[in-house]
């Protein structure tokens, strides 16, 4: 994979200094584990002067926060490490052209490591307002300095590798207890620059990430800790020569893929889908599903319903095609979508098992499907003896079930829960949540999804994924393009919606389709011919 500088726009006036991190962005944009933005930093730090990487980064900072933090004067919290010595550089530059700048050093200044130690001696130089803030009364609330229009957090930067505790938590708490709007240099305080766990991480509005974009920035609490997130190579290769082990989902990814409309097609040409689920009780999930396979392009869908009698009509969707399950004529769909509402008792594991050896179908497994998969190893064998294509859709319980460990497993690091599953079970996985993960069985990066809100924490929003899914499944495209791309484009729909005032509280899941196939021919548009 490569990637280029042109992934996401610079605006000339800021000199190509840092780039915006673009959901749409036209060249695919790498994501970089902690052990190889290290192994990046020491082959840089043997070839350049001392003390140069953190000047370039703080120097960068300083023009970033002369863009977008809030005019008036800046609090800068300065921690113990090299984070903090990248703070100290901003304070000092903004402080020289003018600025109102204070700095709290919160370490001892004879701790600091060495080009730590030159930041601050440089802003001591330069008679930069500071307080040494290594001991604190922690039993209080803190106060800030009358008029400050922001915090800047130099807390913590990527080597945590546990849980803030003590001090820094104390920090942290202060940090987010307050109404001031916070910028993070490198990565939100506390946060785990690989995971995304942030128990406690400081919630920013912005931040500046250097040398290349962290995983964590964008998956977990990733999301709400880091705000808007551009990236700054501070001088360095971008995007860097190594291998990324993850992408930023987006178009760059899927859009080649995707199917062409021509005008000579018809119905038939743009597949047949079933929808199979809807035990007693249930039978709205497989409609939400059917529903939004019609409006993102299937040309023929169906469902298949275990609750008896099924029922004979959509009202609101006529052209949908409904029977009962065992009424389906399989041999002539293009691919299926198992699971919504399908239940998990006697009939439904029955019915999943023929399933299974019926027709080599292109296959999307959600929900119930994935429950039984998980409790019943002869459906398990049957899945791994199909020889057709396979995507899976968990949510983290689901994901804890197929790999029986608890949940806080599969959150505690997502990106390596995905990646075990899918090679576990021999398909493309979509490990759903904030960042939701797609990975696929043969190892290559596994890539991050930036779109959604939280109007996707709704009843039903996982079945019309899955019925995106298998619309795109139907039109021919391959399972991790399918994937990459209905995961990318529902949670766009949700971003569509909430940007035109609709949500994020009380969005239905039906609510997605109309902004959902506005998202889908906008990409057709743009792919071309």
């Amino acid at each position: 994979m490569t990637a280029s500088a042109s992934a996401v726009t610079v605006p000339s006036d800021r000199g190509g200094d840092w780039l915006a991190l673009d959901a749409a962005a036209p060249d695919p944009v790498p994501l970089y584990d902690v052990a190889t933005i290290r192994r990046i930093e020491q082959a840089a730090l043997a070839r350049l002067p001392a003390f140069t990487l953190m000047s370039r980064a703080g120097t960068v900072a300083a023009r970033w926060l002369a863009c977008y933090a809030p005019d008036g004067p800046l609090l800068f919290l300065a921690g113990p490490g090299n984070n903090g010595g990248d703070a100290l550089v901003a304070a000092t530059q903004l402080h020289r052209a003018g600025r109102a700048v204070q700095v709290w050093l919160v370490a001892d200044p004879q701790r600091l490591p060495a080009d730590a130690a030159t930041a601050w001696q440089q802003a001591q130089a330069a008679g930069v307002p500071a307080n040494v803030m290594a001991q604190v009364d922690s039993s209080h609330d803190l106060h800030w300095p009358a008029g400050t229009a922001a915090i800047i957090d130099g807390l913590l930067g990527i080597g945590l590798s546990r849980p803030a505790d003590g001090a820094m938590a104390w920090w942290i708490a202060q940090l987010n207890r307050g109404a001031l709007p916070v910028f993070a240099l490198d990565i939100p305080s506390g946060l785990s620059a690989d995971t995304g766990a942030g128990a406690p991480a400081v919630h920013a509005r912005r931040t500046l990430t250097f040398i290349a974009a962290k995983p964590g920035l964008l998956t977990l609490d990733g999301r709400d800790c880091a705000g808007e997130i551009d990236i700054a190579p501070i001088g360095l290769d971008y995007p860097p020569h190594a291998a990324p082990p993850g992408l930023v989902n987006g178009p760059a990814l899927f859009g080649a893929a995707l199917p062409r409309r021509r005008h000579a097609s018809n119905k038939g040409t743009h597949g047949a889908l079933a929808v199979i689920g809807g035990n007693l009780g249930m039978t709205g999930a497989p409609l939400l599903g059917a529903r939004a396979a019609q409006w993102l392009g299937a040309g023929k869908v169906h469902i298949g319903f275990l609750a008896q009698p099924a029922p004979l009509l959509d009202p609101l969707h006529p052209e949908l095609m409904l029977h009962a399950v065992d009424a389906l004529a399989l041999a002539s769909m293009s691919a299926l979508v198992i699971g919504p509402g399908m239940g998990t008792d006697a009939g439904a594991r029955q019915q999943l098992a023929q399933l299974l050896q019926a027709a080599p179908l292109p296959l999307v497994l959600d929900a119930d499907a994935l429950n039984l998969l998980a409790s019943e190893p002869a459906l398990a064998g049957a899945l791994a003896a199909r020889g057709a294509a396979t995507v899976m859709t968990p949510h983290p319980l689901e994901a804890a079930r197929l790999m029986g460990v608890p949940v806080a497993e599969i959150q505690r690091d997502r990106l390596a829960a995905a990646a075990a599953l899918a090679a576990q079970w021999q398909a493309v996985v979509v490990l759903k949540g904030s960042g939701s993960v797609i990975a696929a069985p043969d190892g290559s990066p596994w890539t991050l999804n930036p779109t959604g809100n939280a109007a996707l924490a709704s009843a039903g929003t996982g079945d019309v994924l899955a019925g995106m899914l298998g619309a795109l499944l139907a039109q021919g495209i391959a399972p991790l393009a399918a994937a990459q791309a209905a995961v990318w484009i529902h949670g766009r729909a949700a971003d569509v919606l909430v940007a035109q005032g609709t949500g994020p509280a009380g969005v239905t899941a039906s609510e997605l389709y109309a902004p959902a196939r506005a998202v889908f021919n906008q990409l057709l548009t743009s792919a071309g011919p």
